[in-house]
């Protein structure tokens, strides 16, 4: 019995992720962002999926620099103007066939206001509620076993550096905390834009643990690091 299931072969498998808008610093000093939904953390590290000759990876690869910009439904328009635009002049084949255009000043395209960072050279993006400051650890080529597409795509692994959030999405008694009731990211589902409800599903016993027992060393490193840099 195969049960109740079809065997099916989409062409892209985006089951459902957070929208970034990931800003680095292009060659000649000036702002470059881009929205990007391959993306997941563990600890204080994030893993981006990305066509490796982008404007956006080639400057993360040269910088070792970017902001991961976690957008709502508020930056909807913002995430559709910056959709089919490209930072880099000369345009990949696949980026042209799917229409897309170059412009060097997005920013100012998406009506989005560039703010300083406390540990990267690259601006965040005052619009979005969540700003994660970030240096490239690690670049893992993906599908380098297929000679078709080996090198298209890279995974890039980020430690994350310094967290700027909204102080509303602060849970209530707590300074270090999310309230996952007042963070509702905008989702990347099979290339459709949804919002997230603040309706919890049913109690989680994963939440009964006290979120402090996740602390990973790199938050302390961070630490560190940020009292070099202001003593």
């Amino acid at each position: 019995m195969t049960g109740p299931h079809v065997a099916i072969e989409p062409s892209i498998l985006y089951l459902g992720t957070p929208v970034v808008l990931i800003s680095t610093l292009n060659e000649d000093g000036t702002a470059n962002v881009a929205p990007m939904s391959s993306a997941w953390w563990l600890g204080w590290r994030a893993m981006l999926g990305l066509q490796t000759a982008s404007q956006t990876p080639q400057n993360l690869i040269r910088t070792g620099e970017c902001v991961l910009n976690l957008a709502t439904v508020e930056q909807v328009a913002a995430v559709n103007k910056l959709a089919r635009l490209t930072g880099t002049k000369a345009m990949p084949e696949l980026k042209q066939r799917l229409g897309y255009a170059y412009e060097p000043r997005k920013f100012e395209v998406a009506g989005l206001t560039p703010i300083a960072s406390d540990t990267v050279a690259v601006p965040r993006v005052l619009e979005c509620p969540i700003h994660l400051e970030a240096v490239l650890a690690e670049r893992h080529d993906m599908m380098a076993d297929d000679p078709q597409v080996a090198g298209l795509i890279s995974a890039f692994e980020v430690r994350i550096t310094r967290v700027h959030v909204r102080p509303d999405l602060l849970m209530d008694g707590h300074e270090n905390r999310i309230d996952p009731a007042k963070w509702q990211p905008l989702i990347m589902n099979f290339q459709k834009l949804y919002g997230v409800s603040n309706i919890e599903a049913a109690p989680s016993r994963l939440a009964e643990i006290e979120e402090k027992s996740y602390h990973m060393p790199d938050i302390d490193r961070a630490r560190e690091d940020m009292l070099a840099a202001v003593g």
